[in-house]
């Protein structure tokens, strides 16, 4: 499996956090991993939405990445605060603070990642699940964040 698949995979567990409390993301995990395939059928063909049929070692990479996210959540989210002038992370949509908050820890906690690749995948993450303004949006905080250093 790509690093990109994993890093959707990461978003969408992600994306449970702010559903459920914290002490309830092992089950909320446990679960994303056991749901059954999801597809759309259309004229043009088959579309899988979600397969989550990952080998034990991808599940760890998954697991592991959520696990520190979430450590690490409040710091993510003060620094997102930050930059987004007029858009705390309370009134943003769940879609895109997700990936902001991936996109951070990938630039900030990450050695492995390089910000452009960080910031890319952002981008794509948000042409995928977000709105059409999301990629803009997402693109802009996360150069914010670059350019005041933090």
């Amino acid at each position: 499996m790509t690093r990109r698949e994993l890093r959707e995979h990461s978003f969408k567990v992600l994306f449970r956090a702010d559903f459920y409390p914290v002490e309830e993301m092992d089950e909320q995990i446990e679960r994303y991993f056991g749901a059954p395939v999801e597809d759309d059928v259309t004229p043009e063909g088959t579309t899988i939405l979600h397969d989550s049929n990952l080998s034990e070692a991808e599940q760890a990479v998954v697991t592991e990445k959520v696990k520190k996210i979430l450590e690490k959540l409040p710091e993510i989210d003060e620094k997102i605060n930050r930059v987004a002038e007029g858009w705390k992370t309370r009134r943003m949509g769940k879609v895109e603070l997700t990936i902001l908050r991936l996109a951070v820890y990938e630039m900030q906690y990450d050695e492995e990642i390089p910000e452009k690749v960080a910031i890319n995948e952002a981008v794509e993450l948000a042409k995928k699940f977000g709105g059409d303004e999301a990629p803009a949006f997402v693109n802009g905080i996360l150069a914010k964040l670059i350019q005041k250093g933090n």
